[in-house]
């Protein structure tokens, strides 16, 4: 099956739980066409269908409640409950029952596609040993949440940084467009509920963020709350790509919550579910991290152990599992790591150059009778 294919079936199922927001899809496939980087972030569905069998020999790992959707971008800051800094995976829009390698292959191939096109700057191998090395020791740790108070220095200075000063981001929160139409009721009773008190004023926004997500409808509450600007989003949520990608009928629980719920990980209290809505506090602080975003003097090696670390706290939310996943990840050899993603890599390869060729979905055909 073409890429152009998949992207247009892919389509009319979300279509079937939300309403596409069709100038943000041509905004994704613009993005899909420019780099392999952007194309492998914003084709989650694709790669359900090319990973089990371009990486048979991993498809059936231990499985566990992982990301799907995990790449080196999909990581970020948020505030905890003792308003804490904390570091960790962003988004979990895509979470399902997977082999535990789907999750660090996907975060190796994203790393190198990283590598190639200059966003990072260490070799594949290197990489694949970092993530490999720092997923092996969260899980013999029993995991740890990565707080950037007393601990963790290095990675609180590649996290904040001008970038993410206050006046830039409400400038840019209030700049978004205003929706074209009424919003679903539900999507605003779901962005009144996080608001810090009842009754607040608020502007409606349309937010374009994303790429994986990007073509769901997404809005943004700006109001004024005790003297500065607060930030609610509500993104419309689906099942899993990979539901998509199995051929399955029924629609099955939405797995967002409930990974929330079971990682170690000091949890956002501005992230909750509400029906088929995610919503969450949108601040400097708490948002997703951009390699663009992150100072040009780093230490990447220690940066992706801490992706793969990170990584292993969510799957640690699947106890029962990890007796399983333990020897046989400690079997696994950073070699065959690299040699898996290079696989996933030159697949990716193969679909945006046919992508490139026509950055659209596959219009659907009606036949005569």
């Amino acid at each position: 099956m073409r890429i152009q294919r998949a992207t247009r079936l892919y389509n009319e199922w979300m279509a079937l739980y939300t309403v596409p927001v069709e100038s943000d899809l041509q905004l994704k496939y613009k993005a899909m066409a420019s780099s392999a980087f952007p194309f492998l972030r914003a084709t989650f569905y694709r790669w359900m269908q090319r990973w089990p069998k371009v990486c048979a020999e991993f498809a059936n790992a231990p499985t566990v409640l992982g990301v799907g959707d995990l790449h080196v971008e999909n990581f970020g800051t948020w505030r905890d409950a003792e308003g804490r800094l904390v570091w960790g995976i962003n988004d979990f829009d895509e979470a399902a029952h997977f082999p535990y390698t789907l999750d660090i292959i996907r975060l190796a191939t994203s790393a190198i596609l990283a590598i190639e096109e200059n966003h990072l700057h260490l070799s594949a191998d290197v990489a694949c040993t970092a993530i490999l090395e720092g997923y092996l020791e969260s899980l013999a740790k029993g995991g740890r949440p990565y707080v950037l108070a007393e601990e963790h220095g290095w990675l609180r200075h590649l996290t904040t940084g001008e970038l993410r000063n206050p006046e830039k981001f409400f400038h840019k929160m209030d700049a978004l467009p205003e929706p074209e139409g009424p919003i679903p009721e539900s999507a605003q009773v779901a962005l009144e509920h996080l608001l810090p008190a009842k009754g607040l004023s608020y502007k409606l926004k349309r937010r374009i963020a994303g790429l994986g997500s990007l073509g769901r409808p997404r809005y943004a509450a700006i109001a004024e709350w005790e003297g500065g600007l607060v930030v609610r989003e509500a993104k419309a949520l689906l099942p899993s790509a990979a539901i998509w990608a199995a051929g399955l009928e029924r629609a099955p629980e939405i797995y967002y919550q409930a990974l929330l719920d079971r990682a170690v990980r000091c949890r956002d209290p501005f992230v909750r579910l509400e029906g088929h809505w995610i919503v969450r506090r949108l601040a400097p602080d708490c948002s997703r991290i951009e390699l663009s975003q992150l100072p040009q003097e780093r230490d990447e090696q220690r940066l992706l152990h801490a992706m793969g670390f990170e990584t292993a706290n969510v799957h640690l939310g699947s106890p029962n599992c990890i007796a399983d996943v333990l020897p046989h990840v400690k079997r696994l050899k950073a070699s065959q790591l690299r040699s898996a993603a290079n696989a996933m890599v030159e697949a990716t390869l193969d679909d945006w150059q046919k992508w490139r060729q026509d950055p659209f979905p596959e219009k659907k055909t009606t036949k005569s009778h």
